[in-house]
């Protein structure tokens, strides 16, 4: 019984790891449009650390933006530290002034994203490829399916932190630092 109390209170202090929100007080008075800042050309430099503070995995992403007046597609060339790559292509479409609903191959359903001021918060489901040097060409690679919060503040014109939350059946198991810049 004292093993079941000291998990359930583990799993509760897990649950109440502190998240940005959009009514959070507002440090700029910038406003982040998301097709204002990525049509045309952008680079990004992040990386994934586990639940631990362990960095795993470091990249850099050129990002390739389109915007038609209601649909804006990205197209992110990911390189590993490793040298693998990764191609993802997201189709984000404009459902308010300030709302976003998007897909990409992987994710399940749809994205769904909302801007307030200087921050963007983009929630979604996705099947991530997980690296494996072993594999025989041509292999598919296996997969994890995670949950995104992904929270991105506008710093400056040409400057945009993105932190994303990766959870898993509900528990947090890592996040995702990224930084992008318009080129």
């Amino acid at each position: 019984m004292r093993v079941l109390i000291v998990t359930l209170l583990a799993l509760a202090l897990v649950g109440c790891t502190g998240r940005p929100s959009l009514e959070g007080e507002k440090l700029s008075d910038r406003q982040l449009n998301l097709e204002e800042f990525f049509a045309g050309e952008s680079v990004a430099h992040g990386q994934f650390q586990d639940r631990f503070g362990n960095v795993s995995r470091r990249f850099t992403v050129d990002i390739v933006g389109t915007w038609d007046g209601r649909l804006l597609t990205l197209v992110e060339d990911f390189v590993y530290e490793d040298g693998s790559t990764e191609q993802r292509v997201w189709s984000l479409t404009k459902t308010g002034p300030d709302s976003w609903v998007g897909t990409a191959p992987g994710v399940i359903g749809q994205a769904v994203g909302q801007e307030n001021g200087d921050t963007f918060n983009w929630k979604y489901t996705i099947d991530l490829p997980l690296p494996d040097a072993s594999a025989p060409p041509g292999t598919p690679p296996e997969t994890l399916r995670v949950t995104f919060d992904d929270w991105m503040w506008l710093l400056t014109e040409d400057r945009l932190l993105n932190r994303a939350y990766m959870q898993k059946f509900g528990v947090t198991i890592g996040e995702v630092i990224i930084s992008f810049e318009k080129r």
